[in-house]
């Protein structure tokens, strides 16, 4: 399996839902949104199978080759709303940094149809606040964004109270037993790491390459005049909710 490039999420969240639900080779997993696959691959070394729901051409191929060497993985080419899997036959479904991309209402509902009997919906999210100690930094960066990506927003503080919010959404589909959880993390990177990580970054992906190369550029420029580094401050949110 080869490696995958960017941002991975923490042991210690796989750990809050393999506490929820085991995972070994008798199991299923479907995964709402792959992206580059930063979510996957410890769901994979559990033995379970992992079928993954993606709309985008370009991040289900890179996916494809990323897992070639791992038969439980596959990859449906779909919007999750539209997919059309069997009921009551997943012991998983997750999705991470994707499932504020689907319909609420369509997305519950089909993700509650999609699991067995005492089966797990997983949604977790990476917040990412840039340059807390340095407000000039964060405020040079920002207007990058605003030119150039201006639909990620202005990055804020991801609270406990929205976490918990998000969690209590799934209770008006017919999950039980939700819980909210969040996880935080630094990140120092130099300019050129940074732009490593940002070429792996879903969103960034999105712009032409003529836009994106120009972006970086900028990017560069504003973070050699500030000593050539950027932190980040990160706070991953996980919900979880069972399927009675």
């Amino acid at each position: 399996m080869a490696e995958v490039k960017g941002l991975n999420y923490m042991t210690e969240l796989y750990e809050d839902i393999f506490s929820r639900i085991p995972l070994d080779c008798t199991k299923k997993a479907l995964e709402i949104g792959i992206g580059m696959g930063q979510a996957t691959k410890p769901i994979l070394d559990t033995g379970c199978s992992v079928l993954a729901v993606e709309q985008d051409e370009k991040m289900a191929a890179i996916c494809e080759e990323a897992f070639a060497d791992a038969p439980a993985f596959s990859v449906v080419r779909s919007k999750f709303e539209d997919f059309e899997g069997e009921a009551e036959s997943f012991d998983l479904v997750y999705s991470a940094s994707a499932f504020h991309e689907v319909d609420q209402a369509a997305g519950y509902t089909k993700a509650f149809a999609l699991l067995k009997s005492g089966g797990i919906f997983a949604r977790f999210s990476n917040h990412t606040m840039r340059e807390i100690a340095r407000p000039s930094v964060s405020a040079a960066l920002q207007k990058l964004y605003s030119i150039y990506l201006p639909r990620t927003g202005t990055p804020r503080p991801y609270k406990e109270a929205q976490a918990q919010k998000r969690a209590e959404l799934a209770l008006k589909y017919g999950f039980t037993d939700v819980s909210a959880k969040r996880y935080y993390r630094t990140r120092t990177y130099t300019a050129d790491e940074f732009l490593a990580y940002l070429a792996t970054d879903a969103d960034h992906l999105t712009l032409s390459e003529t836009k994106r190369a120009a972006f970086f550029n900028e990017i560069r420029k504003t973070l050699l005049r500030y000593g050539d580094k950027v932190t980040l401050y990160d706070t991953v949110d996980l919900q979880i909710a069972k399927k009675p």
